[in-house]
């Protein structure tokens, strides 16, 4: 955890006004975080946070490349990211207004850390099927590793075919 502390902004000495905060963020950040879906990257930053009376609107614009895993040939491709999103922390004493759009700050909270809201944007920034290509392209993925799983699945189906004969007429449904 001491490797997300650096990602905590002390908002107490602020004045109201905007203020800009630059962090990087690489495979040691990736590490803190146990079944993240990027294990490495190398990302920048940049947050503008906007302090006024009763609240705090911090604008995040993240860009950089990450490693992903190929969902096709499991092999590491790069991917790049670049996405913007806005945080809005509330003061107040009352913690009944929780909300998933707000953060709710007490009066005792000095710093707010904004590593896990890094991280939230940074995964939702990965596309949800991750190929090394274009789906309809599997030129760039691993040949072998294809190959192979072809194999496996040829394999399977031929298992299921000697499978229990008690089965069959469960098959038939699936054919009407």
């Amino acid at each position: 955890m001491k490797a997300l502390n650096q990602y905590s902004i002390p908002f107490t000495g602020l004045k109201i006004g905007k203020h800009q905060f630059n962090f990087e963020v690489d495979g040691s950040f990736f590490d803190e975080f146990e079944y993240s879906i990027v294990k490495k990257g190398l990302l920048k930053v940049d947050l503008v946070l906007e302090r006024q009376e009763t609240l705090m609107v911090l604008d995040f614009h993240i860009t950089g490349g990450v490693q992903l895993s190929c969902d096709r040939c499991l092999s590491d491709f790069p991917s790049q990211i670049d996405t913007k999103d806005r945080l809005i922390a509330k003061f107040t004493e009352s913690e009944d207004l929780a909300d998933s759009e707000v953060v709710i700050l007490t009066k005792n909270e000095i710093e707010i850390n904004v590593s896990s809201f890094i991280y939230e944007m940074i995964n939702l920034a990965v596309p949800y099927l991750s190929v090394c290509e274009d789906p309809g392209n599997t030129s760039s993925c691993d040949q072998d590793m294809l190959v192979k799983i072809a194999e496996l699945s040829h394999e399977t189906e031929e298992k299921s075919d000697d499978s229990d004969p008690r089965w069959d007429i469960l098959k038939n449904i699936r054919k009407n």
